[in-house]
């Protein structure tokens, strides 16, 4: 089992890469409402937990599905 897909940047399946973007657009937007306009959103901190849901299921899919299972090219 290679680990590495977990961390590498290129290692990462669409879903993993999605929720990485996703936790860092939202981790800044969260400090930019704190900082500037000093007000938090009731239930935002739901979107971290779906980020990481997000990152879990796309970890599994990368770690046990089949290697060349997302390789849908056609040309």
């Amino acid at each position: 089992m290679d680990f590495s897909k977990l961390y590498r940047p290129s290692a990462l399946n669409s879903f993993q890469f999605i929720a990485v973007t996703g936790l860092i657009m939202s981790g800044g937007a969260h400090l930019i409402l704190h900082f500037f306009a000093h007000h938090s959103l009731p239930g935002y901190n739901w979107l971290y937990v779906c980020w990481a849901a997000l990152y879990v299921v796309g970890s599994l899919l990368n770690l046990f599905g089949k290697p060349n299972e997302d390789h849908h090219h056609h040309h």
